[in-house]
């Protein structure tokens, strides 16, 4: 597939077993399958990428005329979650059009995929304080003292204001928020199943959308087990032999 992410739902958290024993907490999200609904390109939009959809069932009278004209355009079932992607280039620097509309997109599209990004909503807490908002220390906590408040947030005399920005109580959660590089720990083709180490914003049964590491970490050699090299033996190997 050209396309470099996939819509799903977070399942929940668990822990895994590496080869050499060491535990890593994972988190399962149940990815696809999806379905490209419609194709962006330059010269109609202003530029290249592909609108992907979640198939999951829903009802015909929760779609309106208009979201039922756009699917019928491209002859794909109704969905509930639609998101945009990015296409992935090719050694020209043109945009892969072997994608087109109606395509089916699975977890396999990772096979070949150590790190992902994993863009979520956060988890709604409501109108919270300053403690668990922003993670002021509070107050003495004693007998006579409210240590959960956050003072005093202005001067009295100069500036006589206070300035925008100022951390305040307020509503917190239901954001945006991008996890990067998450190491894929294990991929279940059939249950169209993903396991990245780490974990990923929102709460359980919400949307996430997982697409490949725009900026994926450097392998650090001598490390991460396997497929490393032994710094002492490769300093053995590149040594002069004595004659």
């Amino acid at each position: 597939m050209s396309v470099t992410g996939i819509l799903g739902k977070k399942i929940g958290m668990t822990q895994l077993f590496d080869d050499r024993g060491d535990v890593h907490p994972v988190t399962v999200l149940k990815v696809g399958p999806c379905v490209i609904t419609q194709l962006k390109t330059l010269a109609r939009d202003g530029y290249d990428a592909a609108q992907i959809g979640l198939v999951e069932f829903v009802k015909a009278t929760k779609v309106n005329k208009a979201m039922t004209g756009h699917f019928a355009k491209s002859n794909v079932p109704p969905v509930r979650e639609l998101r945009e992607v990015q296409l992935e280039s090719v050694s020209g620097g043109e945009q892969d059009q072997t994608a087109k509309a109606g395509d089916r997109i699975t977890v396999e599209i990772f096979s070949e995929t150590k790190f992902v990004d994993v863009v979520g909503t956060s988890k709604g807490r409501g109108f919270s304080g300053v403690v668990r908002r922003h993670r002021f220390g509070g107050g003495p906590k004693a007998h006579g003292h409210m240590f959960q408040i956050q003072g005093s947030i202005g001067a009295s005399s100069f500036p006589s204001r206070v300035f925008p920005g100022q951390r305040m109580p307020g509503h917190y959660g239901t954001d945006q928020v991008t996890v990067r590089n998450l190491r894929i720990r294990g991929i279940d083709v059939e249950e169209n199943l993903l396991m990245v180490e780490g974990a990923v914003p929102g709460a359980r049964d919400g949307y996430v959308l997982v697409s490949k590491a725009k900026a994926p970490p450097r392998e650090r050699r001598g490390f991460a087990g396997s497929g490393t090299l032994d710094p002492l033996k490769a300093s053995k190997k590149a040594s002069p032999k004595k004659k």
